[in-house]
């Protein structure tokens, strides 16, 4: 890095798990370049040095990266929000095109955020690790793989860049998970939860994860950030006892969720487009319990998670100012 304060340039600054980063950096002495585009809310992030455009605007990206000690890869895409072309011209192609700016630039580490979901428990394990490498579901999952070869290659061929794989994020500032989740655990309109179970993260332990990475993670090499692994229902339960909530206590029959993804596929075909943003395949991930092991981060690059309940105050006080 530069002996001087160092320069982070970042990618998806403005979403949930950017913005986070954005405040630790800035906290820490980083001068910071973010990317965002012209309709995006900045929020509070005070002090950075804001790059307006895309992942489609080459130019831009080049302004962005050249000259950063390290640049962190968060921006991409779900189904929640795009159709797969979208996704895939996010996820893949703009990997591609801030690769390239990094190769033409003078760029030091680049850390990309994927997904555990390219990773999956193989046959009868209870966990996943980073060799677990699953055929991906969706269009979602898929062109997060192909981002994640693109980086493999561009580290393989002079390149220096770590891959992390988080779970799934909790946190204030997260309308989408981290709001169901506590719906399910406070609200008593909310009566039922999900079956199967996952790996909840706190967004403050990803951060550390993701600046852990710059420091001490191999060049080329992946490392899961996952926290407690969690049915829904104990998940549920325990944000409830934390905030003396009204927890869930319906589970949702797996058959259900499995019936809706055909349904979800038969509509799509019908509108010609994206309505729903699953199908048959997602909807049985729904129902499996995705539990991961953060034991190669833990010991490769001194990562670790705090349990739930650490997390949920903070969360709780945000989502009562910003959601109900």
């Amino acid at each position: 890095m530069s002996a001087d304060a160092p320069t982070a340039a970042v990618t998806g600054a403005t979403g949930f798990l950017g913005s986070h980063l954005c405040e630790q950096l800035l906290a820490d002495g980083w001068i910071v370049r973010g990317l965002c585009r012209p309709t995006s809310e900045r929020g509070d992030l005070a002090g950075v040095d804001w790059h307006v455009g895309d992942l489609s605007d080459g130019e831009t990206l080049r302004e962005l990266v050249d000259g950063a000690d390290v640049v962190f890869h968060l921006a991409g895409i779900g189904l929640w929000s795009a159709g797969p072309a979208t996704i895939w011209a996010v996820n893949r192609d703009g990997t591609e095109r801030l690769l390239a700016a990094c190769r033409d630039g003078d760029v030091g580490r680049v850390v990309f955020t994927s997904t555990a979901g390219t990773r999956r428990p193989a046959g009868d394990d209870a966990f996943a690790d980073e060799t677990d490498v699953a055929e991906p579901v969706g269009a979602y999952q898929a062109s997060k793989a192909a981002a994640e070869e693109l980086v493999d290659d561009y580290a393989a061929n002079g390149g220096d860049a770590v891959t992390v794989h988080p779970t799934s994020i909790f946190g204030p500032g997260d309308e989408a998970f981290t709001a169901q989740l506590l719906a399910m655990g406070v609200e008593p309109t909310m009566p039922a939860h999900l079956p199967g179970g996952l790996s909840i993260v706190g967004v403050a332990d990803v951060v550390d994860g993701l600046l852990a990475a710059v420091e001490r993670g191999e060049s080329g090499d992946h490392y899961i950030l996952g926290g407690e692994n969690l049915t829904y229902d104990r998940a549920v339960s325990r944000i409830a006892e934390t905030v003396d909530g009204s927890p869930a206590r319906i589970r949702v029959p797996a058959t259900a969720i499995r019936a809706a993804g055909p349904v979800a596929e038969v509509v799509d075909a019908v509108a010609d487009r994206r309505v729903f943003p699953f199908d048959r395949d997602m909807a049985e991930m729904a129902t499996q319990r995705l539990f991961y092991t953060s034991r190669k981060a833990n010991e490769e690059l001194g990562y670790e998670y705090q349990p739930l309940e650490a997390h949920v105050p903070e969360a709780m006080e945000w989502y009562r100012a910003a959601v109900q």
